[in-house]
């Protein structure tokens, strides 16, 4: 089975009937005394979430052999919630979706302003924004049309919500604030308390530290007029959570915040063993585990914090089981022992793998990323693995740390690429792993991972791994990231020169001795982060750049490479490209030019362009054809998100996930798609999540690899550059890498292209043999 993040309820960010089962009252009235619909209540108000997804599933049919449409609307959406809980959200959007079908089916427009208000606060956990506020917007018309305040006041609770998720907390305290009235005014206690709560929380974020210290007071106030039961505990952890969190902003506050943080999240804690809530008693134990942490009184932490595991275990909840897990072995590390610190972050880990690739869910996904909500899991393991190496003497002990410290970062980065495209599609490529270490005989694999007081690059060479420290912190390594690919787009000055030369001495120099002696000729990168937006071949040394040197290509990661050389007889290649100014994108005047060129490189080459590049009519021929490579020469443009990457063609902007559909087919032929090469893409800059989409696109597409730019040049130099690439790949010799470096140094040579702002973008993408 597997889960999604309830993030919100995790990280404590902006709570909902997700945390809190307290939408409006006329739902469960619906319902009546029935038997099935009493026991989902109850299953609900426990936190026996599996529980009651079977008591509402076996209402809702009930409802639908009697016939009652808008009591079976109304099991759906309790269904949807306990769906929503243990972190099903495709089964809670089907149902939600299926609920308002139903609902207005029935005429029942109350039951269905509810489900939609549902079904768009689901999106906003899900994406994307615009479908979450139109339904949003929809169900609170409906509310208001009825003039049923108490539906108005969760609809109003979660655009509010929509809101804060996009940083807009003015919008969204006052959505916060109505909500609270109204449901003040309806006697929905347990939804006023969440709206206050939420809109403590804006309030926080938005720098108005004393009136978010009023509003939790007065959450609290609502939360203790609450009966016993799940809501009134995860009301109690909301709030003593909010205090915890004020505490940096009220300083002359501090002490009193702590002793109502305690206060609140321990109360929680009670009532929830009390109602055999093991769920909810894990997170009450868990956070108050953490503020111990914070106050450094790590073996009351330590205690409290394997009580929340043990409780999270006990209802098996993979959502909550990694964060102790985590949180075990932070303390563990602080207390010093360092062997049992790896062994619950091993755990911790073994936990995100098995509830993968859900983890992509956040509420309000633009809080908090991928990369900064369970990276630190990952590399906090990797770095005491180094840590530990670094204290053995005897090789044979250290290896064995080296290859797990990889193969965790290996683990983050297939991790990190199903959240951005949120599917399994990495899954396939690593069922085709073949080592690269045994194949790759003049080859290093460089892993450059970037830890708060140090680099550490780990090295795959030939001979085995190999750990090379450098003492430079992330951050100061970051910001030098920032400025070198800032000045590299600046194609008139040589500002870029002096940050090439320095993270050419933080990143290659201290492992020159080894790449020389070893006759190494070229370097596969594993970028992490901000290093994925620079193209490593503009390094320089001090009289040449690193593209002089070594072929270079990069990868996701080394487990998601295809490694086999290109097939070079009967080549047979897909050109299509757009000319003209289309979709409100500039012209590319260049891109005849170099279609023609191709057909004349490779004999036989099938072109499409301008009118003849349509969605469909790609598609068309990819699925009639078996071709070696696509070669697109359009704009095409990597957001953070994989809802905001496309390619386009003439007609329309065709998705990566629509692109893996067309190249889809290759799956299931003998030989995929060895090539696709995009000539004129475009990455935000300084934007690690866009650079990440690049490095995962041949991966997503079912490519084995791809030739893709970090900026889009616009000019002649992609057509020469692209050309002489391909003219190079003809030679069966030649590796796909070295044929995009001799492309590279011939541009070199150019006069008019020598600045890397031209030809330093040019990236070969995956598999570079």
């Amino acid at each position: 089975m597997r889960y999604e993040l309830l993030r919100s309820l995790v990280l404590g960010l902006f709570f909902t009937s997700v945390a809190n089962f307290s939408g409006p009252s006329f739902a469960g009235e619906i319902l009546g005394t029935d038997p099935l619909a009493a026991a989902g209540f109850k299953s609900l108000q426990r936190g026996d979430f599996e529980q009651a997804a079977l008591d509402w599933r076996d209402a809702a049919h009930l409802y639908q052999s009697e016939g009652k449409l808008s009591q079976q609307s109304a099991a759906l959406i309790y269904l949807s919630q306990a769906y929503q809980a243990l972190g099903h959200y495709r089964e809670a959007t089907q149902n939600l979706e299926l609920a308002v079908t139903i609902a207005k089916n029935a005429g029942d427009r109350a039951q269905m302003g509810l489900a939609l208000g549902s079904l768009g606060n689901l999106y906003i956990a899900t994406g994307p924004a615009d479908i979450a506020q139109r339904h949003l917007h929809e169900g609170l018309r409906i509310a208001r049309d009825l003039g049923n305040s108490e539906l108005t006041a969760a609809i109003l609770n979660n655009l509010g919500n929509l809101a804060s998720s996009q940083k807009k907390y003015s919008e969204a305290l006052a959505a916060y604030v109505e909500s609270s009235s109204l449901a003040e005014r309806s006697r929905n206690a347990a939804l006023a308390a969440t709206a206050l709560t939420n809109a403590a929380t804006a309030s926080m974020h938005d720098g108005r530290h004393q009136e978010a210290k009023a509003l939790f007071d007065k959450a609290l106030e609502q939360t203790h007029t609450l009966k016993p039961s799940h809501d009134q505990a995860y009301g109690l952890i909301n709030v003593g959570l909010g205090y915890h969190r004020l505490r940096s902003n009220l300083v002359g506050s501090k002490d009193d915040l702590l002793r109502h943080a305690y206060e609140a999240i321990s109360e929680a804690g009670a009532i929830a063993e009390r109602a055999g809530d093991r769920r909810t008693a894990s997170y009450a134990w868990g956070h108050l585990g953490k503020i111990y942490e914070d106050e450094q009184r790590y073996p009351e932490a330590l205690q409290l914090t394997r009580s929340a595991l043990f409780a999270a275990q006990s209802v098996n909840a993979p959502e909550s089981i990694y964060r102790w897990q985590w949180q075990t072995g932070r303390l563990l590390k602080k207390i010093g022992t360092i062997d049992d610190a790896i062994a619950a972050y091993r755990e911790a880990v073994r936990t995100l793998q098995s509830i993968r690739p859900e983890l992509a869910v956040s509420y309000g996904a633009s809080q908090t990323s991928f990369r900064e909500a369970l990276g630190p899991v990952y590399f906090e393991l990797v770095d005491l693995l180094l840590q530990r190496a670094a204290l053995l003497q005897d090789a044979d002990q250290v290896g064995p740390y080296l290859i797990e410290a990889r193969e965790a970062v290996e683990l983050f980065k297939a991790a990190e690429l199903r959240d951005y495209f949120r599917d399994d599609c990495v899954d396939t490529a690593l069922a085709k792993v073949t080592k690269l270490d045994a194949i790759a005989k003049t080859t290093a694999i460089v892993y450059p991972i970037l830890l708060s007081d140090r680099t550490e690059l780990l090295i795959s060479l030939p001979t085995g791994l190999k750990r090379v420290p450098v003492q430079v912190g992330s951050n100061t390594i970051t910001q030098e990231i920032r400025q070198f690919r800032r000045r590299l787009e600046k194609r008139t000055t040589r500002e870029y020169l002096p940050h090439a030369q320095r993270l050419y001495n933080w990143l290659i120099r201290p492992i020159e001795a080894d790449l020389v002696s070893l006759q190494i000729d070229t370097l596969v990168f594993v970028p992490d982060g901000l290093l994925r937006t620079v193209p490593m071949g503009a390094l320089h040394d001090g009289k040449q750049f690193l593209v002089s040197k070594y072929a270079l290509g990069i990868t996701p990661g080394l487990n998601l490479t295809d490694p086999r050389p290109i097939k070079r007889e009967q080549i047979k290649m897909l050109a299509v490209g757009v000319t003209e100014a289309v979709q409100g994108f500039p012209a590319l005047p260049n891109v005849a030019a170099e279609l023609k060129a191709l057909g004349t490189l490779f004999e036989g080459t099938t072109t499409l362009v301008d009118k003849e590049f349509l969605a469909a009519n790609l598609e068309k021929k990819l699925k009639d054809e078996p071709f070696t490579i696509v070669h697109v020469a359009s704009h095409g443009e990597f957001g953070s998100d994989v809802e905001s990457t496309f390619l386009l063609a003439f007609d329309e902007k065709v998705t990566l996930d629509r692109l893996e559909q067309m190249i889809g087919v290759f799956k299931f032929r003998d030989e995929p798609l060895e090539l696709l090469t995009l000539s004129a893409c475009d990455t935000a800059a300084g934007d690690d999540r866009a650079a990440l989409g690049l490095a995962g696109m041949a991966i997503k597409a079912g490519a084995r690899s791809a030739l893709a730019t970090l900026w889009n040049i616009n000019d002649e130099a992609s057509v020469d550059i692209v050309l002489e690439f391909y003219r190079e790949l003809k030679d069966t010799s030649v590796s796909r890498a070295v044929a995009l470096q001799r492309a590279q140094l011939k541009m070199l040579t150019n006069p008019r292209y020598e600045h890397p702002g031209f030809w330093s973008p040019f990236l070969m993408i995956n598999n570079w043999l």
